[in-house]
């Protein structure tokens, strides 16, 4: 059971975290009256997917990420040719249906043979029915059927490339926006749960009990303040007491410690454990923390974020001075840190899904083809200039940047397997 909880909690999280970032794009982009065709979670195949309003909202297989997909950020996937024979279903003088195929089998249709038609600008369409020439209006919202499958046709207005730069610049921003509001409210979240570390604390406290562990067989608790270990006062030094613990395997320590006002001495052999050197007694030591008031859970929150985000971009400099495969982490490992941090409980857990959303918004801004962080840079190009880039060289960009950070996935992701495998 605790396994099924396990994974369930962080296929949860990851659920949430793209969840909200994708969100972020689509609301802004309906707000400035884009059409977003689809919202999908993962990648791959659908499996699952129903419509609401012009939205296909779906969830696919591969748990990777997700994408909030636009009118006219991707060419146009039904195209329709002067001379093409199609048929039209026409509702209160407008064309609401336009049929590509099994053109016999429609029925209360009219076809007939394009003469022109416009599905951007002017919403007309001109048809050659047996020899006489119609022309009808088309609607903002008529729906194009090809093999089955019905696509909502997308005037300009409608289209991403038609929005002022700044509409389409929030519409970007938004995606990691979302993930640093998420972060701020998770940070904040833990704080009330976890409390903060006391003002010069004096001694180490339980901040977790290993199940099976000799901790767990001696009955210690959370929350447990350790006073000394052999007679030996142990302070904050944190490593101080885990190189007792690795120096006496299998030999008894006699601990006191404090729980509430009471005070008792107990008896615990640190024991070995597999994979690990010298001995462990299951548990794990933290600052003594107090709670939080509301006011100061803001605070508290940002701090967190300050801190964190400085460790975040210490992480990006070393890579990038000292470069090693083993230091990136793709998919398949970041599933498995999380699974080990669920392990220990809903408050970790809310720990590292804030650190989670503020990693993803941050790599999401970074100036890479294939990011949000590129995509922002082509629309300040634009602002400065007071034209777009050329839509096929920017796309071009993209495209390859998007094909090496496939490839990186696919190297980190047959790394991390390999690293499960050799143990």
């Amino acid at each position: 059971m605790e396994t099924i909880q396990v994974v369930f909690l962080t296929v949860l999280m990851f659920f949430v975290i793209v969840t909200v970032h994708e969100w972020g794009h689509y609301y802004f982009a309906k707000r400035a009256g884009i059409l977003v065709r689809e919202f999908a979670i993962g990648f791959g195949p659908k499996l699952f997917s129903y419509k609401r309003n012009e939205t296909q909202f779906t969830l696919r297989l591969l748990p990777f990420g997700g994408y909030a997909r636009m009118a006219g950020e991707d060419p146009e996937l039904v195209e329709i040719q002067e001379g093409q024979t199609i048929a039209v279903r026409s509702v209160d003088d407008q064309v609401k249906m336009i049929y590509l195929d099994q053109l016999d089998n429609r029925k209360n249709v009219i076809r007939g043979e394009v003469i022109s038609i416009d599905m951007e600008r002017a919403l007309k369409l001109q048809l050659d029915v047996d020899g006489e020439i119609q022309e009808y209006r088309i609607h903002p919202q008529a729906m194009l059927v090809s093999r089955g499958k019905q696509t909502q046709i997308a005037p300009k207005d409608r289209q991403f490339g038609s929005k002022t730069v700044g509409q389409r610049a929030l519409a970007i921003f938004a995606g990691p926006l979302m993930n640093f509001i998420l972060a701020f409210v998770l940070f904040a979240v833990y704080a009330q749960m976890a409390g903060v570390p006391v003002e010069n604390p004096k001694n180490l406290q339980i901040g977790e009990v290993l199940e099976g562990g000799a901790a767990d067989q001696a009955n210690l608790q959370k929350g447990d303040i350790i006073e000394t270990i052999n007679g030996t006062a142990i302070g904050t030094d944190s490593q101080k007491m885990v190189s007792m613990i690795a120096d006496s395997k299998d030999k008894p320590m006699e601990w006191t410690l404090r729980r509430g006002s009471d005070t008792f001495n107990i008896t615990i052999t640190p024991r070995a454990v597999e994979g690990q050197e010298g001995g462990k007694v299951g548990i794990v030591p933290t600052l003594p923390t107090r709670s939080v008031g509301f006011v100061e859970t803001f605070k508290v929150s940002g701090v967190a974020m300050v801190d964190t985000t400085r460790i975040i971009f210490e992480g990006f400099k070393h890579l990038i001075n000292q470069f090693n495969m083993d230091d990136i982490g793709g998919p398949v490992r970041t599933f498995e840190v999380t699974g080990q941090i669920a392990k220990q409980g809903i408050e970790q857990l809310t720990r590292w899904a804030a650190i989670l959303s503020l990693y993803l918004g941050i790599f999401n801004l970074l100036p890479i083809p294939a990011l949000d962080g590129s995509r922002l840079v082509f629309l300040g190009i634009e602002a400065l200039r007071g034209r777009p880039v050329d839509p096929n060289r920017e796309g071009m960009v993209h495209f390859i940047g998007f094909a090496m950070l496939f490839v990186l996935m696919l190297a980190v992701t047959y790394n991390d397997i390999l690293r499960l495998i050799n143990g």
